[in-house]
C-alpha cells in the first residue's frame, strides 16, 4: 500500500510519455518491419532523409536524437538494401553526405504515406483542440530549453528536498 507523499511512478510524465510513444507506436512498426524489414533506427534515419534530402550522419544524430551507433548500424542496413548513397564531402573528406536512391526514396513515400493515414486514425478519438493543445505541450517538452531550466542542481535540490521530507516523516 501505498501513502499520497510515495512516489508513483504510473504518475511520472517521463513514464507515461514513454508508455504512449510505445503504445502508439507499436502498429506502425508492424507496418515498415512487414512491408521493408526496417528496424525503428531505418525508419528515424529513412524519414529525415526524406524531408531534408541531403544530410550527415551527425546531422541526423542531432537532428533525430539518436545515438550515432544506431544512426551508423541504421545507414549501413539502408546501404546494403540500396536506400541510400554515401558520397564523400569533397570539402571535408572526413565527413559523407548521405542521401536517398530512388529505391530509397519510393520507400519513404510509401511510408510516409503509411505515417500520415496511421496518425490521422490514431488521432480520431480526439477533438481539434486535444489534437492542437497535445501537441503544443510535447513540443514543449521536447524542446532542449526545457533541459537548460532544469539543470542538475535544480533536480538535485529537488531530490534532496524530497528526500528529506519523507525521512522526517518516518
Amino acid at each position: 500500500m501505498t501513502s499520497q507523499t510515495d512516489f508513483d511512478i504510473r504518475q511520472f510524465i517521463p513514464y507515461l510519455l514513454n508508455q504512449a510513444a510505445e503504445e502508439s507506436s507499436l502498429e506502425f512498426q508492424r507496418i515498415y518491419k512487414d512491408r521493408y524489414g526496417m528496424l525503428r533506427g531505418e525508419w528515424r534515419v529513412l524519414f529525415h532523409l526524406g524531408i531534408y534530402d541531403k544530410m550527415t550522419a551527425k546531422d541526423i544524430t542531432h537532428r533525430a536524437r539518436i545515438h550515432k551507433t544506431n544512426v551508423s548500424r541504421a545507414v549501413y542496413k539502408m546501404q546494403a538494401k540500396g536506400y541510400l548513397t554515401r558520397v564523400q564531402n569533397q570539402n571535408d573528406r572526413r565527413k559523407e553526405w548521405l542521401q536517398l536512391t530512388t529505391k530509397g526514396r519510393t520507400v519513404y513515400e510509401d511510408l510516409r504515406r503509411a505515417a500520415q493515414a496511421y496518425d490521422n486514425a490514431l488521432l480520431e478519438a480526439f477533438s481539434d483542440t486535444d489534437i492542437a493543445g497535445l501537441k503544443r505541450l510535447l513540443l514543449r517538452l521536447g524542446d532542449s530549453s526545457l533541459k537548460d531550466r532544469l539543470d542538475q542542481n535544480s533536480i538535485d535540490t529537488l531530490g534532496k528536498s524530497n528526500v528529506l521530507t519523507k525521512s522526517r516523516s518516518s
